[in-house]
């Protein structure tokens, strides 16, 4: 079987590896042609994770090529590009093809959901979706790990199950894609509060309480938006949720403790530069959806309010304390 893989970040490679496992065809694509010829002259791609690639995978700038003959497509590209790369793949995309979208977060420009940007564009009726706590560096080191998947067909779901199933990587079926989606994203912007919390110097008992209720915020935005507010309970919720506030493997933690621990913009700024901080996109993006559709998360203004404006970190601890 011959497997798309668009992108060549570190969980992209993740995805890569595990679906080679299989003896799959493994083709991703890469805008970049430093990356490209990186893997052209060693077969690696040290530059973005230092570990040994089968044989069965390969690199390359070409869409067509990568399209061409393709029985399954895994969308890995950060979500502000995902609109752009579906045009760069229409010309050669086959409807017949499945995409699973393994990336999380919400388009910042139309502000939709994944899923409905790629059918949009591509007009896919075989998407799938899958999140949950998995760190790109511990599924490449072969840890056992988790993944909530939703699906628009059964073809997109079990061929996502079969191709990337194995016996460190367990997949559960849930039929909330939308949830799916809206989980994976908001922890993001969590975590960045979590961080924050831990960057003041706060114990982990408040971030503990942090986290509790981010919750039943989660399922008030789930709810709001069409989705399952029992997704919470899944990989893509609590368990993602749990992973990524409390590690500095988190650039979204990481981002957050540096503007909790220092009042210096130019540093947080300089994070921001070096680093893609997803859930940084994601809540403007979420902030001004909710605004649109008069959906009002306090949790999300205050974190937009200390991110976006500047507001003294300080206020979500006594957010925490003063919320009924």
């Amino acid at each position: 079987m011959k497997i798309s893989v668009i992108g060549t970040g570190a969980y992209s490679l993740a995805i890569a590896l595990a679906l080679a496992k299989k003896s799959n065809k493994i083709i991703m694509w890469t805008e970049s042609n430093k990356v490209a010829n990186e893997f052209k002259e060693t077969h690696k791609l040290k530059s973005i994770v230092d570990t040994k690639i089968l044989p069965n995978i390969k690199v390359t700038t070409n869409m067509e090529e990568v399209l061409n003959n393709t029985d399954l497509i895994y969308m890995v590209t950060a979500s502000k590009y995902v609109s752009t790369t579906c045009k760069i793949m229409k010309p050669f995309y086959d409807l017949k093809v499945p995409i699973c979208i393994a990336t999380k977060g919400i388009e910042e420009t139309q502000q939709e959901l994944l899923s409905n940007v790629i059918y949009n564009e591509l007009k896919s009726r075989h998407i799938a979706v899958i999140s949950g706590p998995t760190f790109a560096i511990d599924m490449i080191n072969n840890e056992p790990v988790a993944l909530a998947i939703g699906s628009t067909s059964l073809k997109a779901r079990n061929m996502v199950i079969a191709t990337l199933s194995n016996e460190t990587l367990k997949l559960r079926p849930t039929k909330d894609i939308v949830g799916i989606q809206l989980c994976g994203s908001v922890k993001n912007i969590i975590a960045i509060a979590a961080g924050i919390i831990s960057g003041l110097g706060y114990s982990e008992s408040t971030r503990s309480f942090l986290i509790n209720e981010s919750l039943h915020d989660i399922k008030d935005i789930i709810s709001a938006l069409n989705g399952n507010p029992k997704t919470i309970l899944s990989f893509a919720g609590v368990g993602d949720l749990m992973l990524t506030c409390s590690s500095t493997k988190s650039r979204n933690f990481s981002f957050g403790y540096c503007i909790g621990s220092t009042k210096d913009n130019k540093k947080i700024q300089n994070y921001l530069d070096n680093h893609t901080v997803e859930g940084y996109y994601t809540l403007n993006t979420i902030y001004h959806l909710l605004k649109r559709k008069k959906i009002k998360i306090e949790l999300i203004n205050i974190i937009y309010d200390i991110v976006y404006n500047s507001k003294d970190p300080e206020t979500l601890a006594t957010f925490l304390i003063t919320k009924k």
